[in-house]
């Protein structure tokens, strides 16, 4: 005797659908956690949540401040013969990625992983000229003072830096 028809996973299976027509969907759903309306789920909230209540709420929006830039005098600036672009003496000029690659502008020193931004610059004894600049990199600030002196035919600039000294060949 056979007891189930061939046809009889089919209707079990159309029942068990039908079954679930007419069931309200929502919070008093038989399974909370199976999302009934995918649009709803996927849209961000676009109201603001309320803040809790022991937050500060700032009265006043944060300011913004600027650094001023010193003023942009002669005294206060590298001298021109000594601005532009400075490589190792064994490096080649168009290797922009080389350690000792140095940029002097008239407000600043860009080395490979630093800009400094000039404060002052006095001219001392022996053709010597003393920078000092604030710099910042790889994610530290600090003050420096380099001592430059350029070789008498400008070709050579040799830095002193803390007692270590680095010269470098123009570009």
């Amino acid at each position: 005797m056979r007891l189930l028809s061939p046809f009889m996973p089919l209707i079990l299976t159309s029942m068990i659908l039908l079954g679930g027509c007419g069931q309200q969907s929502g919070n008093d759903a038989a399974q909370p956690d199976v999302v009934t309306n995918i649009r709803d789920e996927a849209l961000p909230d676009t109201d603001e949540p309320a803040p809790p209540a022991n937050a500060i709420v700032p009265v006043e929006p944060i300011p913004t401040i600027e650094t001023p830039k010193p003023p942009a005098s002669q005294a206060g600036m590298v001298p021109k013969s000594l601005q532009g672009r400075w490589a190792g003496m064994q490096s080649r000029c168009d290797d922009r990625s080389d350690a000792l690659e140095l940029t002097i502008k008239p407000d600043q020193l860009i080395f490979h992983e630093s800009v400094g931004t000039v404060q002052s610059v006095d001219a001392e004894e022996g053709g010597h000229i003393r920078v000092q600049a604030a710099f910042t990199g790889e994610g530290e600030s600090w003050m420096r003072t380099l001592s430059l002196k350029p070789s008498a035919d400008g070709a050579r600039l040799t830095i002193v830096n803390d007692g270590t000294a680095v010269t470098r060949k123009r570009c």
